[in-house]
C-alpha cells in the first residue's frame, strides 16, 4: 500500500459504493486521489511526518455526488431572479405582487425576470397574460420563466421589442400562444418561440458567466456535489464554452463539469451550417476531450418539449386536454440526420426525449445508427425518458440506452404528471425498479434549476415516491437508498464515461468525497431529505465544511 500521504482521514464510516469493500473506516489521500481505503488499523500506520490526520468523528462519507442532468449556468446566472415557486406562490395575483414589488426597486426600462413559476399548481390553474403584466410593471421588460424551462409570459414591451404580433408566424418547434377571440399574442411562449425573446438578453459576457458559475458553485459544494453535466452548453450564449474555461483558469468553478454540446453550438464552433457532428469533428472535438475539471461530453439535441407543459411528444393525447399529443421541437428528418451523422462521427449523444412518441423515434434513429455503424460501447443517452410502456423499456435495455431521468421530479412535479397523464400511464413514468429488474443502468440527475437540485433531495424522492400534494407515486418503483446512492454517483460517472477515475471510494480514483451529519442508509426514508452536509472535498481538497468540520475549507 502507499505511504507517507497527504492527509488521513479516520474514525469514519464509509460507504465506498464499491462491491469489493463496502464499509470502511479510513481514507488516504495523495495529491487529488485515493491512495488507501480502509480500516483505521490499515490505513493510520501509513502516515508519513507531513501527512495531516482528520478525525471523521463518526460520520458518513459517500462518494462525491454526480448530477447527471442539470443546466449549472442558468441556474447560477438566475439567482439574482425573482423565485417564482411554491410555498409564497399559489396564486397569479402572487406573481403579480413579486413583480410589481421588484418593479419599484428597479429603473425604468430594465428587466424583471421571474423563474420558477407552475401553472399547474396555481389555483387559478392558467400562465399570467402579458396585460396582466403590463398592469403591475408598465415601463419595465418583464418575463416570467415556466419551472419546465419550456415556456415563458413576457409582457408587451418585451413582445414589441422581440417583433412578436398577431401576424407573427409561429417558429419552427415552437408556439406563440393566442388569445383564441383576437388573435392577439397572450405573452405566452412555447419552446423554441421562447427564443425570440430570451435573445434579447444575449450574448452574456465571459464575466458573467463566470460570476454565475462561481455562484452556483458555492451552492453545489454546500450540497455535496462534486461533479455535474451540464445539458446543453450554448442555450445562454455563445460565449458558453469560453466562460467555462475562463472560470476553470481563474480556479472560480469548483466542481468537475462535463459539458453536454447543444448540436446549433458545435454549427456556431464550425462557422456555418449543415452535419453539425461532422463540422466538430473536423475541428478536433469530440466527447471527453478536456481535462480533470471541464471535458466535453455527447451532443445534445431536444425531439421534444415538456410533460407539465403539456408539449412532449405523446402517442395519446394528454387526460387533462385529449386533442393534444405534444410536438416535435426538432422536426423528425432532420433529428434522424442529426443522430446518425453524429454517432457515424464518434460522439455520445444525448436526446431530451419524455413523451413515448419521442422516445419511440428516438429509438428507432439509435437502432438505424448502431446497424450502420456498430459501436460496442456507444454510451447513448436519452434524457428524461419520461413516459414509458414495457416495450419501450425492453428496448432501451436491447440498445443499451441510458435513460436519464430526474429523481426530484415525482416529488415536485408529480401530481400534474398524474393530472396530464392519469394514474395508468403515470405507472411507467419515470420507473426505477423496473429499469433494475431489466438491468438498465441509470444516473441521478435533477435538472435543476426546473426543480430544487440537492441530490439528498433526489435520493429521498427516489426511495419515498411521494408528491408535494401527498399522493405515492408508483410505489413499486422505489429504490433502497443503498441503490439511489449508487445512481448519484458511480451510475452518473458511468454515463460519462468516467466511472474509472470517479464515483466510488476505491484506491486510484479520484478523492472527491461528501461528509454527511447521518448515514442515508440507516435513517428512516423520510429523513433522508434532511441530513446535513458536514464537508465536501474535491480532489482532497475540502471546498466546503461546517459544523465540526468548520475551518478545513481551503
Amino acid at each position: 500500500m502507499a505511504v507517507n500521504p497527504d492527509v488521513i482521514l479516520f474514525n469514519g464510516n464509509v460507504i465506498t459504493v464499491d462491491d469489493a469493500n463496502p464499509r470502511a473506516e479510513a481514507l488516504a489521500v495523495r495529491g487529488e486521489v485515493l491512495v488507501a481505503v480502509g480500516s483505521n488499523h490499515q490505513v493510520r500506520p501509513l502516515k508519513g511526518p507531513r501527512t495531516r490526520e482528520i478525525d471523521l468523528q463518526g460520520f458518513t462519507v459517500v462518494p462525491g455526488f454526480n448530477d447527471a442532468h442539470n443546466h449549472m449556468l442558468a441556474f447560477g446566472l438566475g439567482l439574482g431572479d425573482i423565485h417564482l415557486k411554491k410555498p409564497s406562490i399559489n396564486r397569479v395575483e402572487d406573481i403579480l405582487e413579486a413583480v410589481k414589488a421588484r418593479a419599484q426597486t428597479q429603473p425604468k426600462g430594465t428587466w424583471i425576470v421571474g423563474r420558477g413559476y407552475d401553472d399547474n399548481k396555481l389555483r387559478e390553474r392558467r400562465h399570467p397574460t402579458r396585460w396582466e403584466l403590463d398592469r403591475v410593471a408598465p415601463e419595465h421588460l418583464v418575463v416570467l420563466l415556466h419551472t419546465s424551462g419550456h415556456m415563458l409570459v413576457a409582457n408587451t414591451a418585451v413582445l414589441q421589442q422581440a417583433g412578436i404580433s398577431a401576424s407573427t408566424p409561429d417558429p419552427a418547434g415552437g408556439k406563440i400562444v393566442r388569445d383564441p377571440a383576437s388573435g392577439e399574442p397572450t405573452g405566452l411562449l412555447q419552446e423554441a418561440a421562447q427564443e425570440l425573446v430570451l435573445n434579447l438578453r444575449l450574448p452574456r459576457t465571459v464575466d458573467e458567466i463566470v460570476d454565475g458559475l462561481a455562484a452556483a458553485s458555492e451552492q453545489y459544494l454546500r450540497e455535496g456535489i462534486t461533479s455535474a453535466q451540464e445539458a446543453g452548453v450554448g442555450n445562454t450564449s455563445p460565449l458558453e464554452l469560453a466562460g467555462y474555461q475562463e472560470a476553470v483558469r481563474r480556479g472560480r468553478l469548483q466542481v468537475r463539469v462535463n459539458l453536454m454540446i447543444g448540436v446549433r453550438q458545435l454549427q456556431h464552433l464550425a462557422g456555418g451550417k449543415g452535419e453539425p457532428a461532422r463540422y466538430a469533428l473536423d475541428l478536433g472535438l469530440h466527447s471527453g476531450f478536456g481535462g480533470g475539471m471541464l471535458r466535453i461530453g455527447p451532443v445534445k439535441i431536444f425531439a421534444d418539449g415538456s410533460l407539465i407543459g403539456k408539449t412532449a411528444a405523446l402517442s395519446e393525447g394528454y387526460s387533462s386536454d385529449p386533442d393534444n399529443t405534444g410536438f416535435f421541437v426538432t422536426e423528425p428528418e432532420l433529428l434522424r440526420e442529426q443522430i446518425l451523422s453524429a454517432h457515424a462521427a464518434g460522439w455520445q449523444l444525448a436526446i431530451h426525449a419524455i413523451g413515448d412518441r419521442a422516445i419511440t423515434y428516438v429509438l428507432d434513429c439509435y437502432e438505424e445508427a448502431l446497424n450502420a455503424h456498430p459501436r460496442k460501447d456507444h454510451r447513448h443517452r436519452i434524457e428524461h425518458c419520461g413516459v414509458l410502456t414495457m416495450e419501450l423499456i425492453d428496448r432501451i435495455a436491447r440498445l443499451r440506452v441510458i435513460p436519464v431521468p430526474q429523481q426530484r421530479f415525482i416529488s415536485e412535479l408529480g401530481d400534474g404528471f398524474i393530472d396530464n397523464l392519469g394514474p395508468s400511464r403515470a405507472r411507467l413514468t419515470y420507473p426505477q425498479r423496473t429499469f433494475v429488474d431489466k438491468g438498465i443502468l441509470f444516473p441521478g440527475s435533477s435538472d435543476r434549476p426546473v426543480v430544487e437540485g440537492a441530490p439528498l433531495l433526489g435520493i429521498h424522492d427516489a426511495v419515498n415516491r411521494i408528491t408535494a400534494g401527498g399522493r405515492p407515486y408508483a410505489p413499486a418503483e422505489r429504490l433502497t437508498p443503498e441503490e439511489a446512492l449508487r445512481c448519484w454517483t458511480l451510475h452518473s460517472a458511468y454515463c460519462s464515461f468516467e466511472e474509472h477515475i470517479k464515483g466510488s471510494l476505491e484506491p486510484g480514483k479520484l478523492a472527491d468525497f461528501v461528509v454527511l451529519e447521518r448515514d442515508l442508509t440507516a435513517v428512516p426514508a423520510e429523513e433522508i431529505a434532511h441530513i446535513r452536509v458536514l464537508a465536501t472535498a474535491v480532489g482532497g481538497r475540502f471546498r466546503y465544511a461546517s459544523g465540526p468540520f468548520e475551518g478545513l475549507a481551503e
